[in-house]
């Protein structure tokens, strides 16, 4: 619903989290849905993006292209002019498994909407801003945060329905393991590898659904992050083997996979690639057991070595 407009506010703030994809549940796609989805949202890195009504469309700050391009296609499924000037202030890294597009096109949508008091929902928006193509964590991080699962798309072309939320336990840490050297892979190579690769192994799709559904789910509502790690591990190493051929091997970046192996070795639970990578991740318990195995690890070379928490809430949109 529009609101009266000596109620509009002039200037709108975003603060949006990062996601985290843990992986596919159903590749096959022998039951009618495709794809499906286990992922998290987390705390850091965020993006942080300014709007103030204007009568025409500026953009500062980082990532101006992308960011002048979702406000001129929000504005048209809004039915309104693209007036106001954007700042992007802090920025998710780009095609490095955070989906920081989604995030991104999400908050330029939010923003442009509360400051015409139109009505906003990620869903409504996702086919005008090209998102939830394969996955809905990204649409429900910026809506719920949390630990997410979705099911997967039919043939109707609507976004993938989130069929389980939970709140990821507050005591867990994600330590994040960035390789700046490298992007993942991304548009037409992305394309490329969902078209090309064989289809996923119906016994391996059942497997990996029965590990989120009596294995990681229940081990999320308990608190016990060995079950916890032990599942996404598993679900890692099933998916990561599929799109070795598109990635150079299970995990994208050598830097992190010799990290990831280090971890195996120490006997971590839980470890793997966000998406498409490049950045790696380990589930730990606590922040004590987080900070100390940054300690471990961290050395001069390419990686960055970050400690970030679950974010069991969705983008903060402020109104000033």
């Amino acid at each position: 619903m529009a609101e009266a407009p000596d109620t509009l506010p002039r200037r709108v703030e975003v603060c949006a989290p990062a996601r985290l994809h843990f992986g596919f549940l159903d590749l096959h796609g022998g039951l009618g849905r495709r794809f499906g989805s286990i992922g998290l949202a987390v705390d850091g890195p965020a993006l942080r993006l300014s709007a103030e009504a204007g009568p025409e469309l500026t953009v500062e700050g980082l990532e101006a292209e992308r960011v002048c391009a979702y406000a001129a296609a929000a504005a048209t499924h809004l039915g309104i002019e693209a007036g106001a000037a954007f700042q992007l202030e802090q920025a998710i890294p780009t095609h490095a498994g955070f989906g920081s597009g989604t995030q991104l096109a999400l908050a330029v949508a939010a923003s442009l909407a509360r400051l015409h008091g139109k009505a906003f929902s990620p869903a409504a928006f996702a086919a005008v801003l090209d998102r939830g193509n394969r996955s809905g964590v990204g649409l429900a991080a910026f809506t719920d945060g949390g630990l997410i699962v979705d099911g997967g798309r039919d043939g109707s072309g609507d976004p993938p329905p989130v069929i389980a939320r939970l709140p990821y336990p507050e005591a867990w840490r994600i330590v994040l393991i960035l390789d700046e050297s490298m992007r993942g892979v991304h548009g037409s190579r992305e394309l490329e590898a969902f078209r090309d690769l064989p289809r996923f192994p119906e016994a391996q799709a059942a497997e990996i659904c029965r590990t989120v559904l009596m294995q990681v789910l229940p081990a999320a509502a308990t608190a016990e992050p060995q079950g916890f790690g032990a599942g996404i591990t598993a679900i890692q190493r099933l998916i990561g083997d599929h799109f070795a051929p598109h990635q150079g091997g299970r995990y994208a970046s050598p830097v992190v996979a010799q990290v990831l192996a280090s971890l195996a070795a120490e006997g971590v639970a839980g470890y793997g690639q966000s998406s498409w990578g490049p950045t790696g991740f380990a589930l730990m318990p606590s922040e004590a057991e987080a900070r100390a195995l940054v300690a471990r690890l961290e050395r001069p070379g390419p990686l960055r070595f970050l400690v970030a928490r679950g974010r069991n809430a969705g983008a903060l949109v402020t109104a000033l």
